[in-house]
This record gives C-alpha cells, structure tokens and sequence, in this order.
C-alpha cells in the first residue's frame, strides 16, 4: 500500500456547503489511533457546552469521501472525533467532501482510497497493510496503538514537530519507536517508556522529519 496522499485540499470554505453527519454514520480510513490522545480530547470536550463544541467543529471541517450509495469515509480528524462519540454518542460533525466516488461498491471505493494512499492498513501491533475491507464501519471499532499513543504524547512535548503535508506522520514515528527497546506500556501509562523515547527521539532529531517507515 502507498503510504504516501496525492494530496487532498479543502475548498475554501466560503465556497462550498458543509455537511452536518452523525458521527457515528462516518467511517474510518484507519485500523487504529491512541486512545491516550482520545481521552486528553474527551476531557477538554466535557468541559465545553454542546454549542461551544459546535461552534468549534464548524471551524474544522472533516474532510470525506462519498459514495453514490451515501457512504462517507473520513479522511481526517479520528482521534477527534472518536472522543467526541466519547461524550456525546449522538453528536454530529461538520463534513466537507474532497472526493466523489463513483460506484457504490464498498470495495470498490475502499480500492480507490487505497490507490490515492488515503488509508492507514496497519493494525495497532503495526501488522500489515491489511486488505481495505479490514476496516471497521465506524470509529468505535479503531484499535488502541500504544505507540500512537506515545508519539502523541512527544508530540505534546515538542520533541515531534507536525507535519500536516507527510501523510501519517504520527504512525511512521510510532512504527519506528515499535523496533526500538522500550519498557512495556500501554496507552494508559505511558510513564515506563517516556525517558527512553525522548532520549531516542532527540537522537534523532525528532524535528527534522520523520523516519522511513
């Protein structure tokens, strides 16, 4: 699977409609996130009112495919999302659609997402690519990648800087810390792996780019 986009751009916002979906009607272009990125975004949700948390997901577009069947695929935006599900399991999000697919075959539209390299198909031990019907129908079916999770958290930090034109950046960075000696952890104590993986990361210049995948 290409692991790199033929980029997608969102219209200018002025000049197109945004579709207003439930979240749970929205289907995931990846097998697995970090819930430690999903709980820090869940509590800062729960302390906004459902208009606060409206008016900010208006200002952030997610962006999607869809099918002539009306199936949407979420290009962007999981971890965000998925912790909104967490406080509110009817809210809805602000979609605006960067790619019609022809046809209204699942496979067939999952094969064109993997053509452009808009799917993520490794699983949260970092197996695969695994083939696009793999995917989950929504976001409560994502996996849990402590090494997502970790590389979230170095973000936070500063010791990884972003890089919204490298496609999966967080992932490439986690697939890289997986082949490294790190203490056992998991996405709810990240605590036993932090000091190596800072010392790791600065090594190698955590802000220059990220490493091969």
């Amino acid at each position: 699977m290409a692991q790199t986009s033929g980029p997608y751009e969102l219209p200018p916002l002025a000049r197109q409609d945004l579709l207003e979906l439930p979240i749970r009607r929205l289907q995931p272009t990846q097998l697995c996130l970090g819930l430690a990125e999903v709980r820090s975004r869940a509590r800062d949700f729960s302390m906004e009112t459902a208009a606060e948390r409206r008016r900010y997901l208006r200002t952030r577009p997610v962006p999607v495919a869809v099918s002539s069947a009306g199936e949407h695929w979420m290009i962007d935006r999981h971890h965000r999302l998925r912790a909104l599900l967490d406080v509110d399991a009817d809210a809805t999000a602000f979609c605006a659609v960067v790619l019609v697919l022809s046809g209204a075959s699942r496979t067939h539209c999952l094969e064109e997402l993997n053509r452009r390299g808009w799917l993520y198909l490794r699983d949260a031990g970092g197996r695969g690519p695994h083939p696009p019907e793999r995917l989950p129908m929504d976001l409560a079916g994502l996996e849990d990648d402590p090494f997502r999770s970790l590389v979230w958290k170095l973000k936070q930090e500063g010791l990884i800087r972003a890089q919204p034109q490298v496609p999966f950046l967080e992932f490439h960075w986690g697939s890289w810390l997986r082949r490294q000696d790190l203490p056992a952890f998991n996405s709810m104590d990240l605590g036993p792996a932090l000091p190596e993986a800072r010392r790791l990361v600065r090594a190698r210049g955590g802000q220059g780019g990220p490493p091969a995948p």
